[in-house]
């Protein structure tokens, strides 16, 4: 009996966001748009720096946004990771409690919750320093048979494909979503994903039932410069994909047939977890029985409303958002 209708496989970070001016950021000396891994210790110098800055704290990583959303819009959703037993860990679970999801995640000893530093520019732009903690020792041993087993999709992170004991388990639950017919969803998370740890990522899409990636994503795994030329690579590669373009719209490929589905204008504010969205409204509607080019409308137009705040987490009404798409 599948009583769940997605697991998601990631890493528990705790957001730590700050909106920043340009000279301020631009005073850090980071790449703009980047995602990079750095330690605890480096973190907290940027954190201890911006001193004079509010931030915002939320439960996140990238699955994890996606399992909110999804559950958020009414499916029945599950996450497994691991948490340090600290307050970090205390706070992520106590708000994975508060929104009725099923989490997994073992509070381990004399360890430390991740945490995602997010800077948010005056273009929208996120630029991302995050401090993996506890998450790098998750592990094949970790994860649950039984809940996949439970799922009628498992989503994976693309980002858990940065550490060795990440790719055994996921090698781990897609032995267990093969075993007991659960589908297979993969997001290739970012370029330094496909970059640094094809091989992993390779052995994971082989399985896949499904990928979600961006034009940016798209042309780094395809080795080309042209979106139409990487989507048509893409396309004849993996029957079911989400291909997305920002403010120009995604491609949605579903049993072999291609969708066009537009996007919704809107003044950026912030486009952090804006892919995390986008895959849970794609989720949502193809696991409630909607068409593909529906489920590809409630993805744009949920992601175009989180792009538009502060925050990965969606402050409108989610049933609200899907209704106005799908209907009541």
């Amino acid at each position: 009996m599948k009583d769940l209708q997605l697991c998601g496989l990631g890493n528990a970070l705790v957001d730590v966001e700050f909106q920043l001016s340009d000279s301020d950021f631009d005073a850090l000396n980071l790449q703009r748009g980047t995602m990079t891994l750095v330690d605890a210790a480096a973190q907290r110098a940027y954190i201890d720096g911006l001193a004079a800055h509010t931030p915002h704290r939320s439960s996140g990583g990238s699955a994890a946004n996606t399992i909110i959303a999804f559950g958020q819009f009414g499916g029945r959703g599950a996450y497994k990771a691991v948490l340090g037993n600290d307050e970090m860990g205390l706070f992520y679970a106590r708000e994975f409690t508060d929104l009725g999801i099923h989490l997994e995640a073992d509070l381990l000893p004399h360890t430390h919750t991740g945490t995602c530093l997010v800077l948010i520019t005056p273009d929208a732009e996120r630029t991302m320093l995050t401090a993996l903690g506890v998450n790098s020792t998750f592990s094949a041993e970790h994860v649950i048979e039984a809940t996949i087993a439970r799922s009628e999709w498992l989503y994976i992170e693309g980002y858990k494909f940065s550490e060795p004991s990440g790719q055994s388990a996921i090698k781990e639950a897609i032995g267990y979503a093969k075993k007991h017919g659960t589908k297979i969803a993969v997001s290739f998370s970012d370029t330094f994903i496909i970059n640094f740890f094809r091989e992993g990522l390779e052995s994971a899409l082989e399985h896949a039932d499904l990928i979600f990636c961006n034009e940016m994503e798209g042309c780094a795994y395809t080795g080309t410069e042209d979106f139409s030329d990487a989507f048509e690579k893409l396309k004849k590669k993996f029957e079911n994909m989400c291909f997305t373009r920002g403010s120009k719209g995604s491609l949605v490929q579903w049993n072999g047939e291609v969708h066009e589905i537009p996007s919704f204008p809107v003044t950026p504010i912030d486009s952090t977890g804006a892919g995390d969205m986008y895959a849970a409204g794609f989720l949502y509607g193809i696991t409630h029985g909607y068409s593909a080019d529906k489920a590809g409308l409630l993805a744009s137009y949920a992601a175009s409303k989180v792009v538009s705040q502060f925050g990965a987490r969606l402050k409108e009404s989610h049933i609200a958002v899907r209704d106005e798409v799908l209907g009541a």
